[in-house]
């Protein structure tokens, strides 16, 4: 893998954790895409996970590979709730709406991206190796 971005697409399932309080929160996340030279994911405002990015904005995302390698990426995130950035999640996403029935004009739906990150690529048999986010 090249990217953080590739990774990520090849391997659709990767958790994302938050803190809440002195509690670590993890969940299963499987959208992502890219906008501006910038890694986005989704989430809902209803949600805990998004109270506790609001609150602390610096998360971390892991995902496994079949290949027994798995990629770590953490750094902080701001929120993007325009239009067009929900236009293109739902272009390049069209499940997102059975969660979001009201797809780009859903208030609750709301995108991120990482504004400085980390991308770590590890395996059982390599030294790990960075990557860039796009």
């Amino acid at each position: 893998m090249n990217s953080a971005l590739e990774f990520l697409k090849a391997n659709r399932v990767f958790h994302l954790a938050t803190v809440d309080g002195t509690q670590a929160r993890v969940r299963p996340f499987g959208f992502v895409m890219q906008r501006n030279d910038r890694l986005y994911m989704c989430t809902g405002k209803a949600k805990n996970v998004y109270k506790q990015m609001k609150k602390h904005p610096d998360i971390e995302i892991s995902a496994m590979g079949a290949d027994n390698t798995w990629l770590r990426v953490s750094g902080h995130i701001e929120f993007d709730d325009s239009r067009d950035t929900k236009v293109q999640a739902f272009e390049e996403a069209p499940m997102l709406l059975q969660i979001y029935p009201k797809g780009a004009d859903d208030e609750n739906y709301v995108t991120f991206y990482f504004t400085e990150a980390k991308a770590t690529l590890y395996s059982f048999t390599e030294a790990p190796k960075e990557l860039p986010l796009l």
